[in-house]
């Protein structure tokens, strides 16, 4: 008898969860794995968490304060006992075989994270994200996005892995020592992936991996504070000491154009506030970007192909007359590279 892969499933709820029981029901229906789920309640607000099943597969738990994303899933991990994670946003529709395909996307010799075709809930036939992005300025994106997802059948390596569906070892997640705690929410998906690849460990894109993800873009106070701080925190962080000082110039001039935006659109504040948390973590910035640098295996150069220098426009509307510093910054780019 063939024994299936033992994989648990991390999954978080927060407020009003609406397709908690959807998503919950679909992981439990995964074919070819021995599938199990640890749901953190990170603060429902209505009685979804208290509704599920009395399934012996489902562990719950509760801690006493709201963790953030990668708290919460930093402590679902340490309650796993699959040989294999699989991430599932609490609004997100896993197909019966996608946890299947993760797992063998992850047999292949080389590969460290697997991540899914993430489809919009409600067009299934367009993508939500096959793999985000990642610019030179430190940017990340649902890559993809509002494309027919026939255009992305092919499987094939990408920055990072979209964290509503994606799957990992459970031994490299212990390794990597799960999610960066600090960054609390966003840009958590793409630190762990490009630490994966400094580690020489490919992310991999398996269009195979179907999820439907009931998915909404905000742009709220809090997740530009988020944003725009782990963004720099990630910088600061991951990249080599070579790759900073040769892209000081324009990570500079893009704070300032960006002082220009957000006040313009109302979270300079947020902005602000991100810098002053940088300046107070100094101290753990240094430390972890010193344990980030000495664990690392390749080194920027090598890395330098799976970065882009073109924004998205369908996500990053530039202003008219940017195409000039559009144009300037690829050229800028080029030249990084080669003295990389």
């Amino acid at each position: 008898m063939t024994t299936l892969p033992r994989v648990t499933a991390l999954m978080l709820a927060y407020g009003a969860e609406p397709y908690l029981h959807d998503a919950v029901d679909a992981v439990l229906a995964s074919a070819g794995v021995d599938v199990d789920l640890v749901l953190v309640d990170n603060g429902c607000t209505t009685d979804a968490v208290r509704g599920l099943p009395d399934d012996p597969r489902i562990t719950l738990v509760t801690p006493p304060q709201n963790l953030g994303f990668t708290g919460g899933m930093n402590l679902a991990a340490r309650r796993a006992s699959g040989d294999y994670l699989l991430l599932v946003n609490s609004d997100a529709i896993v197909e019966p075989d996608a946890a299947r395909e993760l797992v063998a996307a992850l047999a292949r010799p080389g590969v460290g994270v697997a991540g899914g075709s993430v489809r919009l809930a409600d067009q299934p036939d367009l993508v939500n994200s096959v793999g985000n992005p990642l610019h030179v300025l430190g940017l990340s994106w649902a890559g993809g996005m509002g494309d027919p997802a026939t255009d992305h059948a092919t499987r094939g390596p990408v920055a990072s892995a979209s964290g509503a569906c994606m799957a990992l070892r459970r031994s490299l997640w212990e390794s990597l020592g799960g999610l960066v705690e600090p960054f609390f929410a966003y840009a958590e998906d793409l630190e762990m992936c490009w630490r994966c690849w400094q580690r020489d460990l490919r992310v991999e894109y398996v269009p195979t991996a179907v999820a439907v993800h009931h998915y909404e873009f905000s742009r709220t106070p809090l997740k530009m504070y988020l944003v725009e701080r782990n963004r720099l925190a990630f910088i600061l962080t991951c990249y080599g000491g070579r790759t900073l000082a040769l892209l000081a110039p324009v990570l500079v001039a893009f704070e300032l154009a960006l002082v220009a935006v957000a006040a313009k659109q109302g979270w300079l504040r947020q902005k602000v506030r991100g810098w002053g948390w940088l300046v107070t973590h100094g101290g753990w910035i240094r430390a972890r970007r010193a344990e980030v640098q000495r664990e690392r295996l390749v080194p920027d150069r090598d890395l330098a192909h799976l970065m882009t220098d073109h924004f998205d426009p369908a996500q990053f509307p530039l202003p008219a007359g940017s195409q000039f510093a559009q144009a300037s910054l690829a050229r800028y780019w080029r030249a990084v590279r080669r003295a990389l």
